[in-house]
Order: structure tokens, then sequence, then C-alpha cells
């Protein structure tokens, strides 16, 4: 698999950090047919967590979250970087941005048992055509 590098949509919700809240909101998303690219979760304060869903679609998504009701923020961008995982091949992606003067102020990459990974970045709205610049997007 040849490296790709795409520029992507997110969007957000916050809920109650509770068993069964991040299920009932991806089965939400699996009701109105939204394929995910990526998910994370991660928590906000003592009793909320914030859950980020990277949308195959993302004005499919935004459709018909407004169609159905379901409250989300966004959309705000990210990069996502898929390739072959081999040494080094998250070292060349941070190069390339530090190179053009930009911090990634948040990151999550997984790789998977097939040799691959996938990577995401977070740059802040200021920096991020720099960013996009420098991997070129």
């Amino acid at each position: 698999m040849a490296t790709k590098i795409r520029r992507v949509e997110y969007f957000y919700a916050t809920v109650k950090d509770q068993p069964g809240q991040a299920y009932q909101f991806l089965q939400q998303l699996a009701d109105l047919g939204i394929n995910l690219l990526a998910f994370t979760a991660v928590p906000v304060g003592p009793s909320s967590t914030q859950l980020s869903i990277f949308p195959e679609d993302a004005r499919n998504l935004i459709d018909l979250a407004r169609q159905s009701g379901l409250r989300i923020e966004g959309p705000h961008h990210a990069i996502l970087v898929q390739g072959n995982d081999e040494v080094g091949a998250l070292a060349d992606i941070h190069k390339r941005i530090y190179q053009a003067g930009v911090n990634i102020y948040a990151s999550t990459g997984v790789a998977t048992d097939k040799e691959t990974y996938g990577y995401l970045l977070y740059i802040r709205p200021e920096a991020f055509e720099r960013a996009a610049q420098a991997l070129g997007l």
C-alpha cells in the first residue's frame, strides 16, 4: 500500500461519561448509514467524554444530522495518513511538518496486523494550510 495522505473533516459530540453513551451515538450513526474513517473518545472534565467522528462523507453526515436532529459540532479539519507500517514512517511525517514550522497539537495512530497503519494529525486552524502543503496536499 502506498502512503495515502488526505484532508479529512471531523465532528464531535460531548456526552456524559456513562456506560452506553458511545454505543448509542455510534448506533445512531449506523442507523443513518454513516461510514466512519476513524473514531476517538477522550475525557473532557470529570463527567463528560468527547466523541470525535471522521466520516467518509462529511456532506452526507451534515445533511443527515440536520434531518435527524443529531447534535454534532463541526466540521473541523485534520489530516489522515494511511500506509505501510515501517520503521520511521511517523518520523518522516513529523519531519515534513516540523520543517514547515508547524506544530502538531494532537495525534493518534494505530498499526494493523496487516502491516499497515493509520495516523490522525490535529493541526491548529491557523497552521493547517502550511501543514497540508508540507505533506503535498
